[in-house]
């Protein structure tokens, strides 16, 4: 791999580039932090889904898709004097420091778990930082992410389940809630009991070290591709999937789902 220097080198070849693009390219020059944030968004799913595919090449394209959006933005900064690419690292390698004080200080943590709990704990003590445990988890984060992230933030400073086991006991009465909501067919209730399920097998992730976002993303592609070759099947026999049956459906189903296995 290359060292240092040469590390270096590209990275000031990058600002450069930068700069050169946001004074003369006309798209580039039109651009503004809120233009850009969608596409940020965007970037990082895309990232994201090169990750669950486990596509080294397509990770490399992804995470410099991701660096040049926060260049642009660090360049935006500078142009209005209000910060730039060095307030951007000075700012990130000071919270490093001090929020790793088993690397950096005295302290001691065997444990990934107590290294988070200091973490957390380092947050709400820094100036300007996060005035309470769960106003880290930005508000904007789908619902799902979000779940586990409050799930993780209420376990930094030991809000947890003694024994993970006993979450099984919380998601079957979850189950049994939403159940009766269902008989009453009280819209506005089962949504209400149908969150509180979801919330508890996110817990039930969490504490069995699943990431249920990942998981569901899998389940995701998994159904997609069974179905994909369900309509191909389909349409290969000359027949509609508007007109078969579900019997009929659930063989070529199987049918998929075997050939998973091959």
């Amino acid at each position: 791999m290359h060292n240092t220097s040469e590390k270096l080198e590209q990275f000031e070849r990058l600002l450069q580039i930068m700069t050169e693009l946001r004074a003369k390219c006309p798209w580039d020059k039109e651009q503004t932090f809120e233009s850009l944030r969608t596409l940020t968004i965007e970037e990082t799913y895309e990232l994201a889904d090169a990750i669950i595919k486990d596509d080294k090449v397509e990770i490399r394209k992804e995470l410099g898709d991701i660096l040049l959006h926060i260049v642009f933005y660090a360049e935006m900064g500078s142009e209005t004097q209000d910060f730039d690419i060095y307030d951007v690292c000075k700012g990130l390698c000071e919270k490093l420091i001090y929020r790793h004080p088993h690397i950096f200080g005295d302290t001691h943590a065997e444990t990934s778990e107590v290294v988070m709990q200091n973490w957390e704990s380092l947050k709400l003590k820094e100036k300007g930082g996060n005035k309470t445990v769960l106003s880290g988890v930005p508000a904007s984060l789908p619902a799902l992410i979000k779940a586990h992230r409050i799930q993780d933030k209420a376990r930094s400073v030991g809000f947890d389940w003694e024994n993970r086991e006993d979450v099984w006991a919380k998601v079957q009465e979850e189950i049994d809630e939403f159940k009766v909501e269902i008989t009453a067919m009280d819209r506005n209730k089962m949504e209400a009991e149908f969150g509180d399920l979801l919330f508890s097998l996110v817990n039930a992730a969490r504490l069995y070290d699943i990431n249920p976002e990942n998981a569901l993303e899998r389940t995701n592609q998994k159904f997609t591709s069974r179905f994909n070759y369900l309509e191909s099947k389909t349409i290969s026999q000359g027949k509609d999937l508007k007109q078969m049956s579900l019997s009929e459906m659930d063989l070529i189903w199987e049918e998929a789902k075997r050939l998973e296995k091959l």
